[in-house]
């Protein structure tokens, strides 16, 4: 696709046209030489950077009504809100039931409104491999806040800190005991803490018990971070968690710098790995023989990992 098109396509995307975002996401997912086009395409005229929010937590934590609440409480106040939210692939199929978009089809026929369903297709960490490069460009199309949404995480698949600029962990009071509350990962990387689900006998006891354990481990001298229940499906807690997130986003100008340089520096590492994961797996294909004699038993993984490498390194 020419430049001009690409330039036709992202004045109509910027003019609300949902079908020209979607074909622009269709570019930046697909990585190369077209999506380097795009990239540079965007850049002129692009808004300040939008305020990225994710939305991470463990599986069954109510993540996806939760988003669909933060939506109607940004779009009340007139936002363009986009969404990106990722599903888990079969590690068998390679398919995924992009079933986040299910739970957020009361916003379908809005506007000012735009989702993204996506695949991990393998990758770890709760994000697929595209998910820096499809929120890059509804940033840049003017959708402001930019919500994410991972797949639902382990203790240690924290890839969203480097992705977002605010991080909302999503807890349920069947979770665990105040143990879980001390371990590190995944309850160290959240700016707020949300207990979905209050509605639960067991929540006031593990609200009370989270608040007080996360002041026991204050990392770098930070106060702890904030911690709403909430019962997504009513709405019940949601004003005072928007009324913290619009607190911080009208705050941006203090924080968000920071870490803006810092996500964009974590989106070119993340950029390179898969530049050279691509690379591995076409020097795998191309030494078929070696791979089974690593499967027979016959060559170690240390010297095969060496040969097969060598032209990579030497590059």
């Amino acid at each position: 696709m020419v430049g001009a098109s690409l330039a036709s396509l992202a004045a109509a995307a910027r003019a609300g046209d949902h079908r020209a975002t979607a074909t622009l996401l269709r570019i930046a997912e697909q990585g190369g030489a077209e999506a380097d086009l795009l990239e540079r395409e965007l850049r002129h005229g692009a808004p300040p950077p939008a305020h990225r929010i994710g939305i991470t937590g463990v599986p069954g934590a109510g993540k996806s009504t939760l988003v669909s609440q933060l939506v109607t409480a940004f779009r009340q106040r007139g936002a363009r809100v986009a969404v990106v939210a990722v599903d888990p692939s079969s590690p068998f199929t390679g398919g995924a039931l992009l079933g986040d978009r299910v739970r957020m089809q009361q916003h379908a026929e809005d506007p000012g409104v735009f989702i993204r369903s996506m695949a991990t297709r393998g990758m770890l960490g709760g994000l697929a491999q595209a998910s820096n490069a499809v929120a890059d460009t509804l940033a840049a199309l003017g959708y402001d806040p930019v919500i994410i949404e991972t797949v639902g995480v382990g203790q240690d698949e924290l890839d969203i800190v480097a992705a977002a600029h605010t991080t909302l962990v999503v807890l349920v009071p069947t979770l665990g005991d105040e143990v879980q509350a001390l371990k590190a990962g995944l309850m160290e990387i959240g700016d707020a803490m949300v207990v979905n689900k209050s509605d639960l006998p067991s929540s006031a006891a593990f609200v009370r018990d989270l608040r007080a354990t996360l002041a026991l481990r204050r990392i770098g001298g930070r106060e702890p971070p904030p911690v709403h229940a909430t019962t997504a499906t009513t709405g019940e807690g949601l004003d005072a968690l928007s009324h913290w997130l619009f607190g911080r986003d009208g705050a941006r100008a203090g924080w968000m710098p920071e870490r803006e340089a810092l996500r964009r520096r974590w989106a070119l590492e993340s950029e390179i790995v898969a530049r050279i994961r691509s690379r591995v797996r076409a020097r795998l294909a191309a030494e078929p023989e070696l791979c089974c004699q690593v499967e027979r038993g016959e060559v170690g993984t240390h010297e095969a990992a060496g040969r097969l490498m060598s032209p990579i390194e030497a590059d």
